[in-house]
């Protein structure tokens, strides 16, 4: 199992109080994003979410949505979710845990949420144990697309998802300067095919 495209068992089973994958009773899968709002990424991947009548969750950096109100409130109007992804995109496991809870209620502090993201899926037992204590739920994902990286092309982080999803899937794409080339690629065509595949797209909450 490549860590790139889904989590270790492993891993999985040693951090069972995080949310990795929705129930399986039903073709449901749940797509998200990372990192965003960021202008000419975010709004694009909402127009397509449109036109396709899909609703996803967006995990959002609080100083992006501090510097892009419109584009934030735009997210929440048109009926998708919101997650705190920490305030300026921390790594847990480089930052102290007082630093790393203040950073994410920085973000609370923009916006609301009690989903929460780690940026990179990196936080100490620590961090987890404080955020989960404030009644936060820490979501991760079992299928992450690699729209960030730089080395994969768009056709390969199509099949990246496609190969992998399955019922309860928590899929991760990144509305970022770094992922738009190849989210933009994958987003419409994965919607396409998962949709003639029988899975229903839901929205975490």
């Amino acid at each position: 199992m490549n860590w790139e495209v889904q989590p270790p068992l492993l891993i999985r089973r040693l951090h069972t109080n995080r949310l990795w994958r929705m129930p399986a009773d039903e073709k449901k899968i749940y797509l998200t994003f990372d990192d965003g709002p960021c202008p000419g990424i975010t709004d694009v991947a909402l127009d397509i979410l449109k036109d396709a009548d899909v609703k996803a969750a967006f995990f959002c950096v609080g100083e992006n949505a501090e510097k892009h109100p419109a584009l934030f409130e735009r997210i929440l109007n048109e009926g998708h979710a919101i997650g705190n992804h920490s305030y300026n995109h921390l790594n847990g496991w480089k930052t102290d845990t007082r630093s790393y809870i203040g950073n994410v209620e920085k973000c609370d502090a923009i916006f609301s949420s009690s989903l929460f993201r780690p940026p990179y899926g990196k936080m100490k037992p620590s961090q987890s144990k404080r955020l989960r204590a404030s009644g936060y739920c820490i979501v991760m994902w079992d299928v992450l697309s690699g729209d960030y990286d730089t080395n994969l092309s768009g056709e390969a982080c199509l099949q990246n998802v496609l190969e992998h999803t399955r019922n309860g899937s928590i899929i991760v794409m990144h509305d970022s300067e770094k992922a738009k080339e190849r989210m933009l690629f994958v987003l419409p065509r994965m919607i396409e095919e998962l949709g003639k595949r029988g899975f229903v797209f839901e929205k975490l909450k």
